[in-house]
């Protein structure tokens, strides 16, 4: 991170996000408040985000595919859900189950990535959204038995948004709260999340570690030095794939709601856009950039919604939000391909 730039989309997001609080002022609006929610957004949205990070430092690009792994928890949460396990140990128990999940999911996912070098972010795209009505057959099908979780009517098939309010709802953002005047410091949600950050910086300094980084840098060199292309890229695939389990559990959890059917497919965009923003290329990226683009964009979309509906155009936070996601990513692979580094 030495001699650290800012790049343009962090330039444009900063002036942006400056001029939000600005009129969140003009408005009278509470920005402690704001302040409160851009915190628990930080974490509720930026596990995703890291997830991203051992798939781009090995190479493998942007990861589309996210919903894999979005998909492996949320089917570990169901299953915490159906067995009625709450609190601390419900969400443990979601945890656990995600891991067990998402390995497996992530091991097929990186052989299928491993078998498509070069064209895995169109490979991981197709992979997510085809994975998403496949799955819908199964929430429709699986037979759990919880009532909370099924439909009212007919007992089959489950809801599109189960209610954590029983099981382990806000168990993170609760977990330590500190209040200081009308600041609150959600400390349970923001250790977990140095946790997740603490392990991925002493990942990139073991072995396997820096031979993920070595891959990701020049493929040829790494092979030349003994190291075992697949291997590591398989590894990284399913470390990315386990994070972003854990990432829709700390997400639910702060949520308050299981979202199922269709909605993972909504969430792999704004993370692509978040670690880009932070001022990733598409290759190698740092922590810090998961950190700063996560609290950068949702900061930002935060901010848009109460100004949004003041000025009564409340259709706007959506406009502006599409518009920065998509354009972000749009600006990015047109710098990589003037950097002529092929996706």
């Amino acid at each position: 991170m030495k001699n650290y730039r800012l790049k343009p989309p962090q330039i444009i997001i900063s002036a942006f996000l400056i001029l939000l609080i600005a009129l969140s002022y003009i408005l009278h609006m509470d920005l402690v408040v704001l302040l409160n929610q851009s915190m628990v957004k930080l974490v509720m949205n930026g596990v995703l985000v890291l997830s991203l990070i051992p798939m781009l430092n090995v190479g493998a690009g942007m990861n589309f595919g996210l919903p894999v792994g979005i998909i492996g928890g949320l089917v570990g949460m169901c299953l915490a859900v159906n067995f009625r396990m709450t609190g601390f140990y419900g969400f443990f128990m979601s945890i656990l189950f995600t891991l067990m999940i998402c390995t497996l999911l992530g091991w097929i996912y990186g052989l299928i990535l491993n078998r498509v070098k070069g064209r895995e972010e169109i490979a991981g795209t197709f992979i997510g959204f085809s994975f998403i009505p496949l799955m819908n057959y199964f929430w429709t099908l699986a037979p759990f038995q919880n009532r909370e979780m099924l439909y009212p009517i007919g007992g089959q098939g489950l809801r599109p948004k189960i209610s954590l309010e029983n099981y382990f709802n806000h168990i993170l953002d609760n977990f330590g709260l500190i209040s200081i005047g009308n600041i609150e410091i959600p400390v349970g949600l923001i250790f977990v999340y140095a946790i997740i950050c603490l392990f991925l910086y002493l990942y990139f300094r073991t072995k396997i570690g820096r031979a993920t980084i070595a891959v990701g840098e020049n493929e040829a060199f790494a092979k030349l030095s003994g190291i075992n292309i697949s291997q590591t890229r398989l590894i990284a695939i399913i470390i990315s794939t386990i994070i972003a389990g854990f990432g829709i559990c700390i997400y639910a959890q702060s949520y308050g709601f299981i979202q199922l059917y269709d909605e993972p497919l909504s969430m792999a965009f704004p993370a692509v856009s978040a670690i880009l923003i932070g001022g990733s290329t598409g290759k190698k990226t740092f922590i810090f950039e998961a950190i700063l683009g996560t609290y950068l964009l949702q900061s930002m979309y935060l901010l848009s919604v109460p100004i949004a509906n003041e000025i009564l155009v409340p259709e706007l936070t959506e406009i502006l939000r599409s518009f920065i996601t998509y354009g972000i990513i749009l600006y990015a692979l047109l710098v990589r391909e003037r950097r002529g580094i092929n996706s």
